[in-house]
């Protein structure tokens, strides 16, 4: 068997996925649970399920949702240093909270994000999505932004683009990434919970 060939899950011939999304579900719930506990290794876990689901995406014509991927790698590595050297005199990040203008800017970049993005993807790919991938892939790029910046805020945008990825993924027949994104939403809640009610963990 191939990591591209189909198989059923739990034996229902509707729940159809392959071996390489499999895995890629796998390696992105431990990232998950990993950043819900400041672990720094949930960098490593997010360029593997990263790069695994870029392959994912491209098989579904999902390109904004592939280039994301690719982009996350980069942000992963970046992230990663972050929190270990990103802090003051270089000490390990701490979480912290974004102010008004954070905000604003935030949001601000989403817009425009999604505002370049759906006008690229309906004018050169095949894509059937453009302005929903258009947004949620914009809306990902700035959730991973503040999670690499230790903004708690990230959660509240992960919880957001996971829900509208949980349609996406479902009209797409992604059905176990529709799974994933819907455990995320659980553990985006958590995770918003858990960084706004304990002290920060040291790496």
């Amino acid at each position: 068997m191939s990591l591209n060939d189909s198989l059923s899950l739990f034996g229902f011939a509707g729940l159809v996925t392959t071996p390489l999304e499999l895995i890629s579900f796998l390696l992105a719930i431990i990232t998950v649970a990993l950043n819900i506990r400041q672990n720094h290794w949930a960098w490593l876990f997010s360029i593997l399920s990263s790069a695994l689901y870029g392959v994912v995406f491209v098989e579904a014509r999902l390109y904004g949702d592939a280039g994301l991927q690719c982009v996350f790698v980069a942000v992963s590595v970046w992230g990663w240093y972050q929190w270990l050297r990103g802090g003051e005199q270089h000490w390990p990040l701490m979480a912290s909270t974004l102010s008004r203008r954070g905000v604003l800017w935030a949001g601000l970049a989403w817009l425009a994000g999604f505002a370049v993005l759906s006008v690229f993807l309906r004018r050169f790919t095949d894509t059937d999505v453009p302005h929903m991938d258009g947004f949620l892939t914009a809306g990902s790029l700035v959730g991973q932004f503040l999670l690499s910046r230790k903004k708690i805020e990230n959660w509240l945008v992960w919880i957001a683009v996971d829900v509208l990825y949980v349609g996406l993924y479902l009209y797409k027949q992604l059905t176990l990434t529709a799974i994933l994104y819907g455990l995320f939403v659980l553990l985006a809640i958590a995770g918003w919970r858990a960084w706004r009610q304990e002290p920060p963990a040291v790496p």
